[in-house]
């Protein structure tokens, strides 16, 4: 092999090598958009979760209210009933 073919060889890899680097620096410009726009749908998921969250419970406090509205008034009328079942006796 001579100087000639060496040089060439050199040349040729280095070619290959700034493609290369090109390459890498490209995948490395997309996983960063990548991480980038996973973020943001972590970042909505939270959100929508937070939101969700806060819907249930309000839900779950009107629910537990009614029920325990439904709880006072059968009391109510259970107490009733006893007296108007005592009185008829």
């Amino acid at each position: 092999m001579n100087d000639a073919q060496v040089e060439e060889i050199k040349r040729h890899f280095g070619v290959v090598a700034e493609a290369l680097r090109s390459d890498i620096r490209q995948i490395a410009e997309g996983h960063s958009g990548i991480r980038h726009e996973l973020q943001e749908i972590r970042d909505e998921f939270r959100d929508e979760f937070k939101e969700m969250r806060a819907l249930l419970r309000l839900s779950f406090s009107q629910l537990d209210q009614r029920i325990r509205t439904l709880e006072t008034d059968i009391s109510t009328l259970k107490s009733r009933m006893d007296r108007i079942e005592t009185h008829r006796v």
